[in-house]
């Protein structure tokens, strides 16, 4: 196992890709524009779940985040079996799989959604842009990596970032403490999308980037059902199921809980996990625009100089060195 980037290529029989053996040039090309999508659709996922709990005061983040998995998993599932591209999950895989789900999205959802709701969007997308350089450094704890100087010059101008987003003019929570507690949720989004991205590299090469998000579903819906109920089901009657709510939850279920990381899993495998991270630090300027098209934000040079330099930062991060070429 390559624990820096995945980039074995598996026979006919069992190729994740979108389509067969396309020229070099073009298959980069592909995979390239794929994970500029996942990146745009997760950016628009902030904003959306922001519009959501501003139009509808009823619904929790655990009914949010479940009606999401209900969603896609019944895109996924019965998609693929009807096309006969579900693979079973191989004997001793399946603990990967219930980590891998149970990072992401059980956690990780709980943890984005409740920081969102207390933050704005822009602020929640920048913060959880800080995942690639925080991967690259627990490569270098986890499997010995070198942790070039550049890589902490990423980090630093990064966190430099923030600080100047945060500054950067108008209301970047209700309150102080919501601010900190938001923080606090993003924060700990980060970490477990760190530890997902540590487990997928594990099982990226044995199976198709759907089949990987398909289960990822499945057993995700599978934590957040039981708890939902359990903790939120007895509000169920109170939320208005209207057209917009509908149409806004199969957004987020259908475009970025499944084909994001649809995208996002096949580019994994193809660049590895670490360059396939790079591409999360992009979520920011989508995030960003999607709310000044919406009015959720205002435009604010100090605050875009903000988003800049996380983005230069993250980039510097996820530099290569002369020894360390593209595998693509």
């Amino acid at each position: 196992m390559n624990p820096a980037g995945v980039t074995n290529h598996r026979d006919n029989a069992g190729a994740a890709c979108v389509v067969c053996y396309p020229p070099r040039a073009v298959k980069k090309t592909l995979v390239n524009l794929l994970l500029g999508l996942a990146s745009l659709f997760w950016g628009a996922s902030f904003i959306l779940t922001k519009e959501i709990f501003g139009s509808e005061s009823h619904i929790t983040v655990l009914q949010l985040i479940t009606f999401r998995m209900v969603c896609a998993t019944a895109v996924t599932i019965p998609l693929l079996a009807a096309i006969r591209q579900l693979e079973p999950i191989r004997r001793g895989d399946l603990k990967w799989f219930l980590l891998l789900a149970f990072a992401e999205p059980f956690l990780y959802c709980i943890c984005e959604t409740s920081g969102v709701q207390l933050v704005s969007g822009s602020l929640s997308a920048v913060i959880i842009a800080t995942i690639p350089f925080f991967v690259a450094i627990t490569n270098a704890v986890v499997y010995r990596e070198k942790l070039r100087p550049v890589v902490l010059l990423g980090v630093l101008l990064s966190l430099g970032g923030i600080t100047l987003l945060m500054w950067g003019g108008g209301e970047l929570a209700a309150s102080p403490q919501a601010l900190r507690r938001g923080i606090a949720w993003l924060t700990g989004a980060v970490a477990i999308a760190v530890v997902f991205t540590l487990v997928l590299v594990r099982i990226a090469d044995h199976y198709r980037a759907t089949t990987i998000t398909a289960y990822q579903n499945l057993f995700g819906l599978c934590f957040f059902l039981p708890v939902m109920l359990i903790c939120d089901g007895a509000t169920l009657p109170l939320i208005h199921y209207n057209l917009k709510l509908i149409l806004l939850v199969l957004a987020l279920g259908v475009l970025c809980s499944t084909v994001a990381y649809m995208f996002y899993n096949y580019g994994v495998q193809q660049l590895g996990a670490t360059a396939a991270c790079v591409y999360t630090n992009i979520i920011p300027i989508f995030s960003f625009l999607t709310a000044i098209i919406i009015g959720q934000e205002h435009f604010g040079w100090r605050r875009l100089a903000g988003i800049v330099v996380v983005i230069i930062g993250a980039m510097l991060a996820q530099r290569k060195g002369k020894d360390n070429p593209s595998t693509l």
